[in-house]
């Protein structure tokens, strides 16, 4: 209450993790070489009358989109048509009514280590030992198991790590990990405080529809402490070699994917 009035209604937010370090940067300096990709894909229901609701989306998960030939992966709708294809990729996707996603926060490497660093580092629980080196992408990872304060950097490599027997499955999970310690760490006293000019810092770094006003009134909203944070994720069929990487909706899966919650 203290950071600004929540929203009269419920808002979708669509995140976009971006693997480019900076927002409109020409080489994402990451893997696969090139434009920008969406690493992670969050749908975020800010609720001001229920849970705050998350959507973990699978970026390997097939799609067609317009103009392009044969499936492509969700996460290259970012390359290959910005924000707009990205939302309208997932709204089919999920089944979501127009004009849903409401707002949508296109977040770079660089600027989600500015967030954590802002914040005083978070503190997370890897779940094992995290050992990676990618000279192409200039790429290390070194990460030990167990609780510990976590800078941006290693917030980075913990979020960006690749289980070799987990795959992209394995991702999403540190990336709820990451997104849960966030909300915690800003429910803090001292940290609330703080948000105002955290929020004020970071716009220039992250590309958005929302007003800094915005953003403290879903901030607002979403750090409602008196409810867990209710997580998704999409009912996917086992992956099969033969589709190299890419995943499919579970056939019995009926739209909408991602219902509201039902209330008491």
């Amino acid at each position: 209450a203290s950071l600004a009035a929540p929203p009269a209604r419920a808002i979708t937010l669509l995140v976009i993790g971006s693997d480019a370090d900076k927002v409109g940067a020409p080489r994402n300096g990451a893997a696969p070489a090139g434009p920008a990709n969406a690493d992670a894909l969050l749908l975020v229901r800010i609720n001001p009358q229920g849970p705050l609701q998350v959507l973990n989306l699978p970026t390997e998960v097939a799609v067609n989109l317009p103009g392009q030939k044969g499936v492509k992966r969700l996460g290259e709708a970012f390359r290959l048509g910005g924000v707009a294809l990205t939302a309208d990729a997932v709204r089919e996707l999920v089944g979501l009514q127009p004009p849903a996603p409401d707002r949508y926060l296109v977040l770079p490497r660089g600027a989600l280590r500015d967030l954590v660093n802002g914040l005083g580092g978070l503190e997370l629980s890897p779940p094992r030992r995290m050992s990676y080196s990618d000279k192409t992408q200039k790429l290390t990872i070194d990460l030990q198991a167990g609780l510990q304060q976590l800078g941006g950097d290693k917030v980075e490599q913990l979020v960006r790590f690749r289980d070799p027997g987990l795959g992209d499955s394995g991702r999403r999970s540190n990336q709820q990990l990451v997104a849960t310690s966030l909300r915690e760490r800003m429910l803090q006293p001292e940290r609330l405080a703080k948000l105002p000019f955290l929020v004020g810092q970071l716009q220039p770094k992250v590309e958005t529809n929302l007003t800094p006003g915005e953003t403290l009134s879903l901030l607002a909203a979403g750090l409602d402490g008196s409810q867990p944070v209710q997580f998704a994720s999409l009912p996917l069929k086992p992956a099969e070699e033969k589709h190299k990487g890419l995943r499919q909706l579970d056939p019995g899966a009926t739209p909408p994917l991602w219902k509201e919650p039902v209330a008491p």
